[in-house]
């Protein structure tokens, strides 16, 4: 497993419509989408620059993971983004390195991509996410 690039970096935000503001008139970007992933309880933004993305996230419950990211350390990068040609051959890659995973298997992110997740414990304090599509 090799990531090939990163796909994007993800900061948690309280308030989407003012995260887009300051991305939008401050640095100049444009927000390409907007989508919420009900079933991570989140709806994102998402920016180009370069190659890169940047996608914000706004909890769309208390019960979000990103709520809880956001009681506990506050707004900012909540994680990193790496695109992998198959997200299940790389989680279980991670694993078998003693890797502690998030996803044992893939499930359905933002844009239509397969997701996965390290936990921040086992990667240096860097929650760590595989998107592909397959």
């Amino acid at each position: 497993m090799k990531p090939t690039h990163i796909e994007h970096i993800g900061i948690a935000v309280k308030n989407m419509d003012e995260a887009i503001k300051y991305y939008e008139n401050v640095l100049g970007l444009t927000c390409y989408a907007v989508e919420e992933v009900a079933d991570q309880k989140v709806k994102t933004a998402f920016f180009m620059v370069g190659q890169t993305k940047i996608e914000l996230l706004e909890a769309t419950s208390d019960e979000s993971p990103v709520a809880k990211f956001i009681d506990k350390k506050g707004e900012g990068i909540h994680h990193i983004a790496f695109a992998v040609e198959d997200v299940n051959v790389s989680l279980q890659n991670a694993e078998q390195k003693g890797i502690t995973l998030i996803d044992k298997q893939a499930r359905n992110g933002a844009e239509g991509l397969k997701i996965g997740f390290l936990h921040p414990k086992s990667t240096g304090g860097v929650l760590t996410e595989f998107c592909g599509t397959k």
